[in-house]
């Protein structure tokens, strides 16, 4: 018990001294010159610094350098968004620009973000994706990678979507990354394409991140990612784009709105 006390006792201090010394971002000391500082064991600086990155205040994997988190940013998802981004489509592209996943979910401009980058891609449809878009095995697919970083230091946010080559490929400037970002996103790519959607389906589930997913996105050590895998259906009833978005669940919240139709 004396010794839990210790590196949690200690971890405290650190706290303070983190709010009160150090900007996001900051290199934090050794495990050894914190041992040396604070007078303790190199064992119980090094359970306090994994209580601190459990807490979300330091970031960095074991063994290597140690720096004060920059924090994410909060994001809200709501299912409404979808009928904003709907009728968004066939606004002016100005408007389209100002109405995206940064400003519907995060509430910023997206030109306000640090990073903004968009890798695109043909590539044989992964085999689920070519199941729920009803693709043959290995058929190419439109491949769109999102990174975005809002702020110097920051985990990165990212998604993956995916369009038929042969339904992308009636629009050539789907694949022109000079385009990117697309305004109006991905309803507005496909109303280029003739499709209007008539439903998207968000399946939803939750898995501890990968070591390549905690690096980064800066997910603190226990934290789980919700996994959205976002399906865009056409009026015609065909799945027509599909987009996965790994959001790690210290930084996300979910909003589901379900209208009741009255009894009578």
């Amino acid at each position: 018990m004396a010794k839990a006390s210790k590196y949690l006792e200690l971890a405290d201090r650190l706290a303070d001294a983190i709010r009160e010394e150090y900007e996001p971002g900051d290199r934090f000391p050794t495990l050894m010159e914190l041992a040396q500082a604070y007078d303790v064991a190199p064992n119980t600086v090094s359970r306090a610094v994994q209580v601190l990155k459990e807490r979300g205040l330091l970031s960095g994997k074991a063994g290597g350098t140690t720096r004060v988190r920059v924090q994410p940013m909060q994001q809200v998802r709501t299912n409404t968004r979808y009928q904003i981004e709907k009728d968004m489509v066939l606004r002016p592209e100005e408007e389209r620009r100002g109405t995206g996943v940064a400003e519907l979910e995060h509430r910023v401009p997206v030109s306000s973000m640090y990073e903004n980058l968009v890798d695109i891609d043909v590539v044989p449809a992964p085999a689920d994706v070519a199941e729920a878009l009803e693709l043959a095995p290995g058929e190419l697919v439109l491949r769109r990678v999102n990174t975005r970083r809002h702020r110097r230091g920051a985990g990165v946010g990212r998604s993956v979507s995916y369009m038929s080559h042969d339904l992308a490929s009636r629009n050539p400037e789907l694949f022109d990354p000079e385009r990117e970002p697309w305004p109006g996103g991905a309803l507005h790519q496909l109303h280029t394409v003739g499709i209007e959607v008539e439903r998207i389906e968000d399946w939803v589930t939750a898995s501890m991140p990968t070591d390549a997913e905690m690096e980064e996105q800066d997910i603190p050590p226990g934290v789980p990612v919700l996994r959205v895998r976002k399906v865009s259906y056409a009026t015609s009833g065909s799945a027509v784009e599909l987009t996965e978005i790994p959001l790690p669940a210290d930084r996300v919240e979910l909003r589901y709105t379900t209208p009741m139709r009255p009894w009578s």
